[in-house]
């Protein structure tokens, strides 16, 4: 369980947060959680817990052309241009900057969720969920390396020679996939999606104000917001 963001003798809110690693909506969803977490920062304690989600886990170990990829999804260049320049604008409001041009490889992201679990046992996931993000959308980094991926780990505070196992080891590949298994079971089909004191669910990147609706009448529903669909054509 992660350290809570806030003082202790205040009421607990539970976030289990289901994203994946290459959903521009699951970034600019964490920091629009972030923003209404720290506006309650007073009132509430939050603890905060990511689960893994791949939107395509049938993508090749060796990822495929990042652009070539999405414009077949979207149906057109112009398409693809119109929706990643939208997110770029979107993430941009959030302080965030996205360099879709920078991304070159669609990768497969079951080794980096194994390495999101492996610090959650560190106390460390929420700093390598960050780093992950701002790695592929800022940054441009080819995360089908495994290379790339135990640098970002120990740039966490990782054990290198652990990281290494990890990524070796094809029984936690498999628990990756048992436990997204689980969140289907639960009838999500879309990231980001938020679960609330393990009893009610938030779909899509809301706005802080929303957030903080939901954590203060914790007993109502919200709408959805955007996200990224396992077959949809928005992201």
């Amino acid at each position: 369980m992660n350290t809570p963001i806030t003082m202790l003798n205040k009421p607990v809110i539970k976030i289990d947060v289901v994203s994946d690693v290459v959903c521009p909506w699951c970034y600019i969803g964490k920091r629009r959680l972030e923003k209404a977490m720290q506006q309650l920062s007073s009132e509430y304690t939050f603890e905060v817990e990511y689960h893994p989600f791949e939107l395509n886990p049938e993508m090749p170990a060796q990822g495929t052309n990042h652009r070539a990829y999405l414009v077949d999804k979207f149906g057109s260049e112009d398409r693809y241009e119109q929706i990643t320049n939208h997110t770029t604008q979107v993430a941009a409001t959030e302080g965030l900057t996205f360099n879709f041009d920078k991304q070159h490889i669609s990768p497969n992201t079951r080794k980096a969720h194994a390495i999101v679990q492996l610090a959650k046992l560190k106390g460390k996931d929420l700093t390598v969920i960050e780093d992950l993000f701002k790695a592929y959308f800022t940054e441009g980094t080819d995360l089908t390396s495994d290379k790339n991926l135990i640098a970002l780990a120990i740039q966490a505070g990782l054990d290198r020679e652990e990281v290494e196992l990890l990524l070796s080891d094809e029984g936690s590949l498999k628990r990756i996939a048992d436990m997204e298994k689980e969140m289907h079971k639960l009838g999500i089909s879309g990231v980001p999606f938020y679960i609330i004191n393990s009893k009610y669910g938030v779909s899509g990147a809301q706005t802080p104000e929303t957030f903080v609706q939901v954590f203060k009448e914790v007993g109502k529903e919200v709408t959805s917001g955007e996200a990224c669909d396992v077959d949809g054509k928005n992201c």
